[in-house]
């Protein structure tokens, strides 16, 4: 077998393809002019490899014709790829990577109303993780499955929905600062994995022990692995419980030591003790 078949795409996107491009040469850019360590850099690039072969490459084909594998890919595109990116808190290494221009451009627009408002929708400490959990769940109900599997502009939405709200979600939950400046409270970034975790986990159940085929879809389009259906519905149920639940804990522990690391300095807000 030529297993570099496997890296061929399944359907060619060329957004896609310039989205990644772009963002592999802002952190390189940006890594010129900004300390990097090791370690962030690993992480960024993990998480970007991840996430490719995941949306770009022959995985794509089978993720449209095994449930399983489906789940496996939203749990990469949903939970670990975006966790490990990051992890490597690319956000300020990327803004160092664009043209000076385009950072005066950026810096002005954070500074007006619209700007403002963008900025406070996209860290919004209950909208984000409401969101996140939404997305999970909506595109799981049968009949939404059904045509956004069929339709390839559907797929193709679902896909980034989950990707850019996994960004979005552990941005807010890796964050280290206090609050604020940053846009969740350190007790809260503890409690919002717990808080997400259990309708994934419910979810998951659901559809791991339900003895009827919930997506028959599958068998429509014939499945890539010779396999019962209710086989494959377990599997993905399953997938979707365990593994998604435990990249949530990871996320939670990050969390924790940020809060006792915070804690030991005194530095949950930038209010000060008043000492006596």
């Amino acid at each position: 077998m030529d297993w570099l078949s496997w890296l061929n795409p399944w359907e060619l996107s060329p957004v896609l393809v310039a989205c990644f491009m772009l963002s592999a040469w802002l952190f390189v850019r940006g890594a010129r002019v900004r300390r990097v360590s090791r370690t962030r850099q690993v992480f960024f690039w993990s998480g970007w490899v991840m996430l490719y072969l995941s949306m770009h490459t022959m995985l794509d084909y089978y993720a449209e014709r095994m449930f399983f594998m489906h789940r496996i890919q939203h749990l990469v595109l949903h939970h670990l790829g975006p966790l490990v990116v990051m992890a490597a808190y690319p956000g300020s290494v990327m803004r160092a990577g664009l043209p000076r221009a385009l950072r005066q451009a950026l810096f002005r627009f954070t500074q007006t109303i619209w700007g403002r408002g963008t900025v406070s929708i996209l860290t919004n400490p209950i909208f984000v993780p409401a969101l996140f959990v939404f997305l999970v769940v909506i595109w799981l109900i049968p009949s939404v499955q059904f045509y956004s599997m069929l339709d390839w502009r559907l797929y193709r939405l679902m896909n980034w929905s989950v990707v850019i709200t996994g960004f979005m979600y552990w941005n807010l939950i890796l964050d280290r600062r206090p609050n604020p400046p940053a846009a969740m409270t350190p007790g809260g970034r503890v409690i919002s994995p717990i808080l997400t975790m259990a309708p994934q986990m419910v979810a998951g159940a659901v559809i791991a022990f339900t003895e009827r085929d919930l997506y028959p879809l599958f068998d429509l389009c014939g499945r890539a692995i010779p396999m019962a259906a209710q086989t494959d519905q377990m599997i993905g149920g399953l997938t979707m419980w365990i593994p998604a639940a435990m990249t949530e804990v990871i996320g939670l522990l990050v969390a924790l030591r940020t809060l006792m690391r915070l804690s030991a300095k005194g530095r949950w807000g930038v209010a000060k003790r008043i000492r006596v």
